[in-house]
């Protein structure tokens, strides 16, 4: 599993807007260089969202989520599938919402299904390289909210 954290100068309910609001999230999802283009998003538990991610090289990634328990403003779980969700699950995760201090604690966890789909995550696709980056942008938008 990879855990990533990161403190957010921002109230907990704030920082879960930004990432449950596909209005808010549109500006932020994905590592640096990265925008999206969000094909359905239905964030309950068994909703869908399915995106595609523009690399800075233009290459389209195709993804597909399906949300498992969402407590707001405390916690969000989901499963990310291969394309269209028809083939195995590539990962699991659960997004944190901790208030700490005047803020919040976010803590990202990825859990893979294989040690080798974890190797894959860190050395191939840079996972934890993009989290961070992520979490940056998160940060940073929710700045200006």
């Amino acid at each position: 599993s990879i855990t990533l954290t990161r403190y957010i100068s921002a109230p907990r309910e704030l920082v879960f807007e930004a990432w449950t609001n596909p209005e808010h999230l549109l500006h932020w999802w994905g590592p640096r260089g990265f925008r999206n283009t969000f094909h359905e998003f239905d964030m309950r538990p068994g909703g869908v969202w399915r995106f595609t991610m523009h690399g800075p090289d233009g290459v389209g990634y195709a993804n597909h989520v399906v949300f498992g328990e969402v407590v707001e403003p405390e916690s969000i779980t989901y499963s990310h599938h291969a394309e269209h969700g028809t083939a195995v699950e590539l990962f699991d995760v659960r997004v944190l919402f901790a208030a700490e201090n005047s803020g919040t604690r976010l803590t990202l966890e990825m859990t893979f299904p294989t040690p080798e789909a974890l190797r894959a995550a860190v050395e191939d696709i840079g996972a934890i390289e993009g989290g961070h980056s992520t979490l940056e942008r998160l940060a940073e938008y929710v700045a200006t909210m």
